[in-house]
């Protein structure tokens, strides 16, 4: 990778949410560290996904488990298969320097979700925590803030 520019963190996170759309989901997992994880806290303003009940709190290893879980016959929950759709405001670079090793990308979403004739949406803030990796940008880690996070929510099949 030549020198890291903020707009590359920025086309990163549009990237992230095409293969979200087009359900990519092994491809969207390479975007992961080994030691990534995807978060989404109950609570506005939680710090702490370990001492503190979260929606989702998932290592690289779940993630792949429910991609599985995701392609396969017998999973009833995916017949129709779900689909989603990302409409996402412009990044934010909230902390960049090319030759530090981690940069925080905020971006505001409006996710929807479909099975069927059935549509959930969903509305919130996504932060990225990125790294270089072997000269790749990576997740070390993904925090999902819904706006109603507090709510009681149904099964969330994909991912936001």
């Amino acid at each position: 990778m030549t020198q890291l520019t903020a707009q590359d963190l920025i086309d990163f996170v549009y990237h992230e949410a095409d293969l979200l759309d087009e359900q990519r989901f092994d491809e969207w997992l390479d975007l992961f560290t080994d030691d990534g994880y995807y978060w989404m806290p109950l609570a506005h303003g939680q710090t702490d996904p370990i001492l503190h009940a979260s929606l989702l709190y998932e290592d690289k290893l779940l993630l792949q488990v429910r991609i599985e879980r995701l392609a396969g016959q017998r999973t009833f929950s995916q017949q129709p298969k779900s689909r989603c759709h990302h409409l996402l405001q412009q990044p934010r670079v909230i902390h960049f320097d090319p030759n530090a090793k981690e940069h925080q990308v905020r971006t505001a979403f409006h996710y929807t979700e479909t099975r069927g004739d059935e549509q959930t949406f969903y509305v919130g803030w996504a932060t990225h925590h990125l790294v270089q990796d072997n000269g790749q940008l990576r997740i070390k880690l993904k925090r999902v803030d819904l706006l109603n996070c507090d709510a009681p929510f149904g099964n969330i099949q994909l991912f936001m």
